[in-house]
Parts: C-alpha cells; structure tokens; sequence
C-alpha cells in the first residue's frame, strides 16, 4: 500500500476533527489479550466497530519492567487475519528502532511510532519511513517535554503522548500530561492553520470510561484503551459504547 493510500485510510477511519471536546477514536492495546484467544478478540474487536489497532512492541531491554511482547511476525499474523481496512500501528518501546522499524511495515504495519528519548536521528528516520510508504509517529514520555517535538512536528503523521510510564501495566493515568497534550494540540492547529500537515494526537495509558471525555477535551484525536476496553467483565463492544456514552456527558 502506498503512502497515499494509508493516509487516505487513516484519515478516513478518524472520527475526531482534531480539536477540543470532539470525540476521540479508540484504539484497543492488544496487549490485554488471552493470547490463546488473539484471533477470536481480534474478529470481537472489529465486529464492534473498532478499526484501528494499537501494537505495543518490546524487547525486554528499553523498558523499565524487561517485558518482551512480540515481533513483526505476531503483526503479520494479525494484519493477514483483518485485512487491509484495518489501520494498525506499532508503536516501538526498542533500543534499535533506526535499524529494524521496516521489519514491522513489511508486516503489515501502516504507521511506526518511536519514542524520542530511544532515536537518535529523527529526521532521518522520518524520511526512511515515508519512502517505506508508511507513515512516522513520535512517542513523549510523561517527563518527556513537549517542546523535543516541535521541531519535527510538520513531518510527523501521528504524536503520542504517554499519560502512563511505557512498560509497565496497571498503572494509573498521570493527569499532568495535560498541559503537554494541549500545547501540542494548540502547535498542530495552528501548522494546520498555516497550511501544513494534520498530525494526529494520541494518548495512552489508563484511559478508561471515567476519564475519556476528559482528553477528549484536551484536544485528542485517538486514546490507547486496553484494560478499559478489553477484559473479563463485559464484551468488547458494551465496553466501547461505555467510553462513547461518557463522551456525550
């Protein structure tokens, strides 16, 4: 798939005009997922509207807990088992992001989010992605300032905001990443108002039901959801309607 194509798809499967208080996208973190059960909470996922997929990748060195998830081929696997229309991402928590980053378009991957504090050429690893025909994301951590990404920001497709530390589940969302996630907000509507790109802002980390209309506000445009969304207490689809009836309160 060509890079216009992708970006075709992603901006079609947004439902978020990219200002405050509009309603954010959802997509679930499979890392919550009965890997035994992938497949069948892949087609549950779907089924119930959802039609961005999140892939948390580690590599038991770059975060603090050693987790090791998956790899290109768990993203090959489920790219094969949801088809095209489905726009996933991986959002890479690597020591060699620079150097494996096109393992994961080549599996399928339509969008590759780094972390700034793990890249030590950005703007090259941008342009390496774009002519791959995907498109490139950026990753803060939550004590990452906001101003690392200003400089990259018109060529980035997608910024993530990280309202938990990366690595580490269960966590509870950090609500001061909110001034963090307004100036980007507040950087990208005016490079869009200048006629530049529409980046897209994305949170994750502890986004529930309880507080998704909150950075919905805060101008998100895509929440990461992955306990809230995916676990043993409701369906798939009743916990989405859960999220979207809290956003119209």
């Amino acid at each position: 798939m060509h890079f216009s194509e992708i970006l075709h798809k992603v901006l079609r499967t947004s439902t978020s005009s990219g200002t405050s208080g509009s309603i954010v996208k959802v997509a679930p973190s499979i890392l919550t997922v009965d890997f035994c059960r992938l497949g069948e909470k892949l087609d549950e996922a779907i089924e119930a509207g959802i039609d961005w997929l999140h892939m948390d990748v580690m590599d038991g060195n770059w975060v603090i807990n050693r987790t090791i998830t998956f790899g290109p081929e768990i993203i090959r696997s489920i790219r094969d088992r949801v088809g095209p229309e489905i726009t996933i991402d991986s959002h890479l928590m690597i020591t060699n992001a620079e150097e494996t980053w096109d393992q994961y378009v080549n599996a399928g991957a339509d969008l590759i989010i780094c972390h700034i504090e793990a890249v030590e050429d950005f703007p090259t690893l941008i342009k390496k992605i774009h002519q791959s025909g995907a498109m490139a994301g950026c990753v803060l951590n939550p004590d990452t300032s906001e101003e690392n990404v200003m400089e990259i920001l018109p060529d980035l497709d997608l910024v993530l905001v990280m309202s938990v530390v990366p690595g580490k589940g269960g966590q509870s969302f950090i609500p001061e990443v909110e001034k963090k996630v307004r100036n980007i907000r507040k950087a990208i509507d005016s490079q869009v108002k200048n006629g530049g790109k529409t980046t897209k802002l994305m949170i994750d980390g502890g986004v529930k039901d309880h507080n998704a209309a909150m950075v919905s506000g805060w101008g998100i445009d895509i929440a990461v959801v992955g306990s809230g969304l995916i676990n043993d207490r409701a369906t798939i689809k009743e916990n989405l309607e859960s999220i979207y009836k809290s956003l119209e309160t």
